[in-house]
């Protein structure tokens, strides 16, 4: 007779083996629970000017085409990717927002027991992603706050299948240069494939950051990730790409969803990455902002690290929830540091100077409960 319950031996138990994912709280929710008519959100690293106007032109016209499928092979967003990267097109593969694309690397790559690297603070889908399909979790402490590449390549066994470079790392915001990328490459084996994931790469100033794109041919092992979601504005159509080899991609592709992609990501992302002018305009603006940021910070007396993305992981000196809970009922949304491995900290996304102003006035207030 049924009970009308599950049992948990009825679910994989790699399933049982990962949490859910703990998203940034949605502005509508906040102001539901709290009551409250302005909230702004400095959690997801969300591009705080929107998206190009020329994109919201393009997506006004695709509504009259929202009854369609979308293009499964995304052939005009992958044509756009191709020319702007000049690379060759069958060396881009497309999902909905890098979260696809990790798992669906994972689920192309990853055999049961194989090993998968990565820093001990980084982005948390590649150790559930890694879970999911029974690989194992290798993680490698920060140095200093940065990826340590050198521990991470050191950790390289005859099991190890993927090593995943977040560059910038989320959520510290730090990146490693050319050179020291150069120092461990030659010491990767062809069977280990380097995940180069560049989620924050439109946002990057130091001009010693990786040009992996001009890599690619000496390492067939090598995928890079870039989104839509972060300096484009189109976190909510949910799109992102790799660049790989050929070959690789053409299996990438056999496990990516048919129709992963949206018809609006796909008009939308082409008109984004062929609007240069406005992807200087957010560079620009979250340029300074962070700078804005940064001297708050010093003359507030809080350690931060230096950030290349468009967040700042700055060291509160206390209980990281008790300043999110006073932030949240004075309406400005962060990020506490214990969901990210490091308690203690905070995470903010830049934002605009109003809403940098608002977090700061409310993180004064915080300070002194």
């Amino acid at each position: 007779m049924s009970t009308g319950t599950l049992r948990d031996y009825s679910i994989r138990p790699e399933v049982l083996n990962i949490e859910k994912y703990v998203a940034g709280k949605p502005i509508s929710e906040v102001k539901r629970d709290l009551g409250l008519d302005e909230v702004i959100k400095l959690a997801s690293n969300e591009n705080p000017l929107g998206c190009s106007p020329k994109v919201k032109e393009v997506l006004k016209k695709t509504i009259e085409e929202s009854a369609l499928y979308p293009d499964a092979s995304s052939y005009e967003l992958k044509k756009a990717i191709a020319k702007k990267l000049k690379v060759e097109q069958n060396q881009i593969f497309c999902g909905a927002g890098s979260d696809s694309l990790i798992r669906v690397i994972c689920q192309t790559l990853l055999n049961p027991g194989e090993e998968s690297i990565m820093g001990e603070v980084t982005f948390a889908r590649y150790e559930d992603n890694t879970k999911l399909m029974g690989g194992t979790v290798v993680k490698i402490p920060l140095k200093d706050n940065f990826l340590d590449i050198e521990a991470m390549v050191d950790r390289i066994t005859p099991k190890t299948k993927i090593i995943w470079f977040c560059n910038p790392n989320n959520p510290t915001g730090g990146m490693f240069t050319q050179k020291e990328l150069d120092r461990v490459l030659g010491r990767i084996p062809e069977s280990v494939y380097i995940i180069m994931d560049e989620a924050y790469y439109e946002y990057v100033t130091d001009g010693d950051y990786p040009d992996s794109i001009k890599l690619l041919p000496e390492y067939p092992n090598m995928i890079i990730l870039r989104t839509f979601s972060k300096a484009y504005g189109l976190a909510s159509l949910r799109c992102g790409y790799g660049i790989a080899h050929g070959e690789l991609v053409q299996y990438f592709n056999r496990v990516i969803n048919a129709f992963d992609v949206n018809l609006f990501a796909q008009t939308a992302a082409a008109a984004a990455i062929e609007d240069d002018d406005y992807l200087k305009l957010v560079h620009e603006s979250n340029k300074k902002e962070k700078e804005y940021l940064f001297d708050a910070f010093k003359d507030m007396n809080l350690p931060y690290i230096h950030s290349n993305a468009n967040f700042i992981m700055v060291n509160i000196n206390g209980d990281d929830m008790k300043i999110f809970d006073y932030l949240l009922k004075h309406g400005v949304i962060i990020r506490p540091g214990f969901l990210l491995g490091m308690p203690g900290w905070i995470r903010i996304s830049i934002g605009t100077r109003y809403q940098n102003e608002k977090f700061l006035k409310a993180l004064e207030g915080a300070l002194q409960v």
